[in-house]
């Protein structure tokens, strides 16, 4: 299985912008080694889909509401995003869970949602700096992953330093190669031999310059990327570093 790299657009990009965005990305799709992801906002997804329709780029959404319908004004339902064109969605983010205040078990509810609707969750896990200078980031990442998956999970997991989102700081190699071999070790003990087929992709910061050593690193499964994601020319740069 090839890596995946993933671009999360976040609160960025107007129809024009995202348009522009994803037919540049397509441009230069072609030949790659890895499964190629961008999660815009909800609002250009069904335009964006369509402008990567037939390329290799897929299209998911970055967040879901747990039930199929109802009353919770300015959600989304997880058959919403799929109608929009969205095939994966991202899930337990660390600025939903520090913004919108999400549990693990919101999180898991959400995992639950996007698979009944026919969505690949990628459930984010990750410390904040204060967790790991405590040395508590096994111990953190440990209860989100239990508390976040159900016990026949098949997506994708995303490891996210909180502390290094956005801000151009990186852990060392070493530290982003134990924490992935850790998750690893967790997920085969929660989903058995299964465990071994789920993607752990590294985010945090990832750009051109530091892709090609973190790709290459034990259990690294692709990226997660945010701001190096918004610019084509970098988000492919970085794709041409997976495996």
């Amino acid at each position: 299985m090839g890596q995946l790299i993933a671009g999360n657009w976040k609160m960025n990009g107007l129809l024009a912008e995202a348009m522009a965005l994803a037919k540049a990305i397509a441009n230069g799709a072609g030949g790659l080694a890895c499964d190629l992801l961008v999660c815009p906002p909800a609002t250009v997804i069904r335009p964006v889909g369509g402008a990567l329709a037939g390329t290799p780029v897929a299209v998911g959404g970055q967040d879901c509401h747990a039930a199929v319908k109802g009353a919770h004004t300015g959600d989304l339902a997880a058959a919403m995003l799929r109608d929009a064109g969205a095939c994966w969605v991202i899930l337990g983010h660390s600025e939903r869970r520090t913004d919108h205040g999400e549990t693990d078990a919101q999180v898991a509810a959400k995992v639950a949602a996007a698979v009944a609707a026919g969505l690949t969750p990628i459930v984010c896990v990750g410390e904040t700096e204060a967790e790991r200078l405590a040395g508590r980031q096994e111990a953190v990442v440990g209860t989100q992953l239990a508390g976040s998956l159900p016990g026949d999970f098949a997506g994708v997991v995303a490891y996210e330093p909180v502390w290094a989102i956005g801000t151009g700081r990186t852990p060392t190699e070493a530290d982003v190669a134990a924490m992935h071999v850790f998750i690893r070790a967790v997920l085969l003990r929660r989903l058995g031999p299964s465990g071994q087929a789920v993607r752990i992709l590294y985010g945090g910061s990832v750009n051109p310059g530091n892709a090609v050593a973190l790709m290459g690193l034990p259990e690294v499964g692709g990226a997660l990327v945010g701001g190096a994601s918004l610019v084509a020319a970098n988000f492919l740069e970085i794709a041409r570093a997976a495996r």
